[in-house]
């Protein structure tokens, strides 16, 4: 596909489908396209059962229709008329589904329109799901955007009957204004920081960011904070991230863990943070534990975009963004003495982050709505 000047194009009315807008990885992506699309000057419409980023999305400029696409039942299916009905009479041009129960409710009422005036119809997959035919609906897109290549290889796999040139990698990105390399909290936070965690001033400081999940490495993680005090070294654990519906359990267990090992003041639990830049700013290494692999890894890009050193293990998209911009971060998965070993070398000489930046927002943003511009004005015959 050849980029376009998207700033250039017609105007298109774009709608995009989504289960809702509560936040979260797919969210913030979604707002971040609605928002470009407005500031170029296109219509832009969220579907979704609604959410606390419903206020910004329309702020911004957007339109959001509160259909409940992709609550699991078989009732979700009514849905498929009144949107084949409404896609018809908003003249939509581009249909872009982000979620399985959405892109089915999408497909099925796009398929049911004539081929020559439906809009077109675009997929994004996010993440590693379950192999099936109900995932399967994912690579039902005129264009299958994956967002990193692990995701790529994954659809290239499973799903062979896929075409590969139907498949675009467009990676996710970070903005480096909202992430600037060097950046310094503002002293007022760092005086309430400290004045909470007083033991974590001038100290080496891990942190493990990511919602309290078995799939997010915390075991392993307090596992090595231990270790790492049992050697001499008086580093600190950080882990930010909150309690997930029905994981208190878990978040109890882990708590346990700390205690039995004497650790209270050595793993400190700060809960879900809205300040993750100030907090990867004030550390001295970012860690990406994951037990499977990720499918990009937004978090190991944020910290790198500040300039702060990453340790994570080499699989999924992590794996791919450690090896594009820093392998000296890399270690293999689930070997707790390699990644031991790989933290102490860091503690003690961590190579400097390089400062260009590489997988951004922006770049994001141009692909995705080139890639929709030319759809618009591709003939049908040749997608």
């Amino acid at each position: 596909m050849r980029p376009l000047d998207h700033r250039a194009m017609v105007r298109l009315s774009v709608a995009q489908l989504i289960p809702a807008l509560n936040g979260g990885g797919v969210e913030r992506g979604t707002l971040e396209v609605a928002r470009e699309l407005v500031r170029c000057g296109h219509r832009s419409v969220v579907i979704s059962a609604g959410g606390r980023l419903v206020p910004q999305l329309v702020d911004e400029g957007s339109q959001h229709l509160a259909w409940p696409l992709g609550v699991k039942s078989p009732l979700t299916l009514r849905w498929v008329w009144p949107l084949r009905r409404w896609l018809a009479e908003q003249r939509i041009d581009i249909l872009h589904a982000r979620s399985r129960l959405p892109a089915w409710a999408g497909w099925l009422a796009w398929r049911g329109m004539d081929p020559m005036t439906r809009p077109r119809f675009v997929t994004t997959v996010h993440g590693l799901y379950s192999v099936s035919r109900y995932s399967a609906i994912m690579t039902r897109g005129e264009r299958v955007i994956a967002v990193s290549e692990t995701i790529r290889d994954y659809l290239q796999r499973h799903y062979p009957r896929l075409p590969a040139e139907r498949i675009q990698v467009i990676p996710r990105g970070v903005d480096p204004a909202a992430f600037p390399y060097g950046y310094q909290p503002a002293s007022k936070w760092l005086a309430e920081w400290y004045q909470r965690y007083p033991q974590l001033r001038n100290a080496q400081v891990l942190t493990l960011p990511g919602r309290l999940s078995r799939l997010k490495g915390h075991e392993e993680f307090i596992k090595l904070i231990n270790e790492l005090r049992v050697r001499g070294l008086p580093v600190y654990g950080l882990i930010a991230g909150g309690v997930e519906p029905g994981r208190q359990r878990y978040a109890d267990q882990l708590q346990y863990q700390v205690q039995t090992r004497g650790l209270n003041d050595a793993i400190l639990f700060a809960g879900h943070r809205a300040d993750m830049r100030e907090i990867y700013a004030t550390s001295t290494l970012v860690l990406s534990l994951s037990a499977q692999p990720e499918s990009f890894g937004r978090t190991v890009l944020e910290a790198l975009s500040l300039g702060i050193p990453v340790a994570g293990y080499d699989h999924g998209g992590v794996g791919e963004i450690l090896h594009r911009l820093y392998p000296a971060g890399l270690t293999p998965p689930g070997d707790l003495r390699s990644l031991m070993e790989r933290v102490i070398a860091l503690l003690t000489a961590a190579p400097p982050v390089p400062m260009e930046p590489v997988f951004t927002l922006q770049s994001m943003l141009d692909e995705t709505l080139a890639l929709y511009e030319w759809l618009y004005q591709t003939s049908r015959s040749h997608t």
